[in-house]
Formats: structure tokens, sequence, C-alpha cells
């Protein structure tokens, strides 16, 4: 049995019930709670709006930091839906133009881990709030 720690993500926008491409994702680290952070990998989500690319865990870490920038995919989901302009709001079931801006530009995730394990936290995401939990 190996004691690396892998970690992985994806984010649903659950104000269109789709998953949110193109989120930049930072994965920091540090090896005890009083520890400096230290970046140690960054991605993008997918078209699934996955990140399969974060690097594993150095051996020492005992807590990671998540940090999704979610400003700039809802500012792109902003303008988006004003480029569909009366298309959206003819079709029943499509969602309402949000807001420019986005409340939470930034979304950081703090957990610990423990060796040999893998961590997959989902992020949920709309632009007023969000949830994550320990998926599987």
């Amino acid at each position: 049995m190996t004691d690396t720690v892998t970690v992985s993500t994806h984010i649903l926008d659950t104000s269109i019930g789709r998953p949110a491409l193109g989120v930049a994702v930072e994965l920091s680290v540090r090896p005890g709670v009083h520890a400096e952070w230290t970046v140690h990998g960054s991605s993008a989500t997918d078209a699934d709006g996955r990140c399969k690319d974060l690097p594993a865990l150095p051996e020492d870490t005992t807590h990671v930091r998540l940090r999704f920038e979610t400003g700039p995919y809802f500012t792109d989901q902003h303008h988006a839906s004003h480029q569909q302009g009366k298309q959206a709001e003819e079709q029943q079931d499509a969602p309402r133009t949000r807001d420019s801006g986005a409340f939470f530009p930034e979304v950081a995730i703090v957990f610990a881990v423990e060796p040999g394990e893998h961590y997959h936290v989902p992020l949920l995401l709309n632009p007023f709030g969000y949830s994550v939990y320990r998926g599987s």
C-alpha cells in the first residue's frame, strides 16, 4: 500500500445544471496547521467540469487548499447570457440572466488529508452560493 495522497475535483454549475468549463483551480499544500501554504499545482476545469491533472501531494502534507477562480467564469456566463438575448427568454426551461460579476469571485476550500487516501472534492456552484463535500 502506498502513502501517496491524491486530490481531484469537479464543478457543477447548479444554476444551469451543467459542468463549469474553464474555471482555474489552484492546489496548495502545507505540512501542518500553522505552516505556510505552498502552491503545488494548478489546472482548469474541462468540458465535464473536471480537473484530471492535479499532481500527487508531497509526503508531509496534512492540509490542502483548493482555490477556484469563479469570478471570470461568472463574467463569461453573464456575457453569454446577454448574447443569447431573447432566445433564452423564449425558452421555458432557460436560466434567467445573471447579475453582472460574481458574489463569490473565488472559492477556497481547505481540508485535512491522511496518507494513502484519495480525496475527491466536488464544488456545487451558483452565482450566490456554493457547497462542497467529500466525494468518492
